[in-house]
């Protein structure tokens, strides 16, 4: 089964000359999510992992089913202001601006193995501030898994530069 011819492209979404890839139709064929999910956790067989960590929103699904078969603890990586406890944030640059991410101050304990998880890497600056957070928090980011990777945005390669493992089930040149 190629995952690739299960994600949906939109061309010039969310503006023109992009070609935005959409994980949802991935999501919604039963077949090919569960395979997925199966891809993403193979990687891990034998390793020890304590959470997993997914970013919002997408990350959420993937991230959660994960946990759920590797049945470990999940940690939701959100915008600034949506959880509901004491948190501790990262700032990161956006391409006109800055955004914000947090956890729970108590979300990861010290030393614990953390699996983050995305739909997508592109630039990398969410996954960047989310593996900062995790880090401070005390946890140790063993990998980095995407279904998606757009490498000629540098997101990969940027984390691999911070000495982080990273894996992605498929990759799609350009942007």
């Amino acid at each position: 089964m190629d995952l690739r011819k299960i994600i949906r492209t939109i061309p010039d979404y969310p503006k023109p000359g992009i070609m935005f890839r959409d994980v949802t139709t991935l999501l919604a064929d039963a077949r090919g999510f569960r395979r997925a999910i199966d891809e993403l956790v193979q990687p891990l067989a034998g390793a020890k992992i304590d959470k997993v960590a997914g970013i919002e929103a997408r990350g959420f699904i993937l991230g959660g089913a994960i946990a759920h078969q590797l049945s470990v603890g999940f940690v939701p990586i959100r915008k600034k202001g949506k959880l509901p406890h004491k948190t501790i944030g990262e700032r990161y640059a956006l391409e006109y601006g800055v955004d914000e991410v947090e956890i729970h101050v108590d979300a990861v304990s010290p030393g614990e193995k953390v699996l983050l998880v995305d739909d997508l890497i592109a630039t990398g600056g969410t996954a960047t501030a989310a593996i900062r957070l995790i880090e401070r928090a005390g946890g140790e980011v063993v990998l980095c898994s995407f279904v998606i990777d757009l490498p000629d945005l540098g997101g990969a390669a940027k984390l691999r530069q911070m000495g982080k493992e990273v894996a992605a089930l498929v990759a799609f040149e350009g942007h």
